[in-house]
């Protein structure tokens, strides 16, 4: 079994202050194209700065682009968010499309999350002053002098009539209201027959 989540950061799941509330702003922030001119583990990475990289900058005007050459090095893309938070990734012998799908996700994730260790599947910055719910939050607080076993509060509890029953109750009595007319009407033709005879 591996250890390495052990080093990971850890954190809280979190969305960023204020995103989306009036619009969206983007949390990328800066990327940095680190490759090499000549090194074939850059081809994909010289792809798309030759064919793609005015069209991202066009289309991300809040992202700052930077390209830089290195010689005799693997390609690298740096991510740097708005909470400070860093996406270093090596993408050496990676296709022009790759490079496209990975520069698409360093704009439209929050942070680098999958190197996030969640310590709590929730967290609030305001708690709540009366503590987290609980079954007896709202009891009365006789219940906590009660001597157990108690025949009152051993008694099932008494539900309101669910809405299947309600229409089930309806349902009964349209029926028999539709066997009293029936009735209604069989006595008034007996009734008729009857005159006539």
């Amino acid at each position: 079994m591996s250890n390495k989540h052990l080093f990971l950061k850890s954190g809280f799941p979190r969305a960023p202050l204020g995103l989306g509330i009036g619009r969206y702003v983007c949390q990328l922030q800066r990327i940095t194209l680190k490759f090499c001119k000549s090194h074939g583990t850059s081809g994909g990475m010289r792809g798309f700065i030759e064919h793609d990289l005015l069209d991202y900058a066009k289309q991300n005007p809040g992202v700052v682009v930077y390209v830089k050459p290195r010689r005799h090095r693997h390609p690298v893309i740096v991510a740097e968010y708005l909470n400070g938070g860093r996406y270093w990734m090596n993408v050496s012998n990676y296709d022009r499309d790759d490079i496209i799908k990975w520069m698409e996700l360093a704009r439209t994730q929050i942070h680098d999350s999958p190197a996030l260790r969640l310590r709590k599947l929730w967290h609030t910055e305001f708690p709540s002053i009366q503590g987290p719910w609980t079954p007896f939050t709202f009891k009365d607080p006789k219940i906590n002098l009660t001597e157990f076993p108690n025949k009152e509060l051993g008694s099932a509890v008494k539900l309101r009539c669910t809405a299947t029953e309600k229409l089930i109750k309806l349902f009964e009595a349209q029926q028999l209201t539709e066997k009293e007319a029936d009735d209604v009407m069989d006595t008034q033709k007996d009734v008729k027959h009857s005159k006539k005879a």
